[in-house]
């Protein structure tokens, strides 16, 4: 299969290999070190080289201008790899592992300090964050894939880094294009935060405004990895 050209990403069923994966999660572990390594200015410009030669080895023609074309899913699982929350492809998203367990999102995880606010704690933001994007994945997994249109969330207690973390999120009602959604995120026994969305199921002609002509969608597939 021929690749992208430049300025273009990867058809997504292409998309999904065990290079990328790799890539990925050794892109994970480097953010957390360069935050914590305790290493001489000599070591962080090794490291600085390396990291410089492998964007020149990702990048098909670094001279030209950056671009940010379309891309092609067609399925909401094919968003998943990319997802900012369980993307195994994404060198940004947390090391968490989930299922659908009972009409329920559950997942699992310990966040690093590339999610520090406070110290020693999780950012406020990435909090929020993981409620929109574990909420969404509920209601896809439910059968009622919808747009954030309201997000609330309740901070308990600050959510401790280090720790392992349980993150929960159900679709609660639906009524008509509305989608009631709930979540919770617990370090151990302690709830940490708790999360209300409201979601609205869009039509086909705001969808083509938001996201442009798509190809056919085959039929429904169980949107779990």
């Amino acid at each position: 299969m021929a690749g992208p050209g430049p300025g273009a990403y990867p058809d997504a069923d292409a998309f999904v290999t065990p290079a990328r994966e790799r890539l990925a999660g050794t892109t994970r572990r480097l953010l957390d070190a360069v935050l914590t390594a305790a290493v001489d200015d000599a070591r962080l410009d090794t490291a600085a080289d390396a990291a410089e030669a492998a964007i020149v080895a990702l990048t098909p023609d670094p001279s030209g201008a950056p671009t940010l074309p379309r891309r092609a899913e067609r399925r909401h699982e094919d968003y998943l790899p990319r997802s900012p929350l369980v993307g195994a492809l994404h060198p940004g998203a947390p090391p968490l592992t989930w299922e659908f367990r009972d009409e329920r999102f559950v997942g699992h995880g310990t966040l690093g300090a590339a999610f520090e606010g406070p110290p020693g704690y999780v950012h406020g933001g990435w909090v929020a964050l993981m409620f929109d994007e574990a909420l969404g994945i509920a209601n896809v997994t439910s059968g009622h894939p919808g747009m954030t249109a309201r997000l609330t969330v309740r901070y308990r207690r600050p959510t401790p880094l280090r720790t392992p973390l349980r993150l929960e999120a159900w679709t609660r009602e639906r009524d008509g294009r509305r989608i009631s959604t709930t979540g919770t995120l617990h370090a151990g026994d302690q709830l940490c935060a708790e999360a209300e969305g409201l979601f609205v199921q869009i039509g086909a002609e705001r969808a083509l405004e938001y996201f442009g002509e798509r190809p056919t969608a085959p039929d429904p597939v169980d949107p779990l990895p």
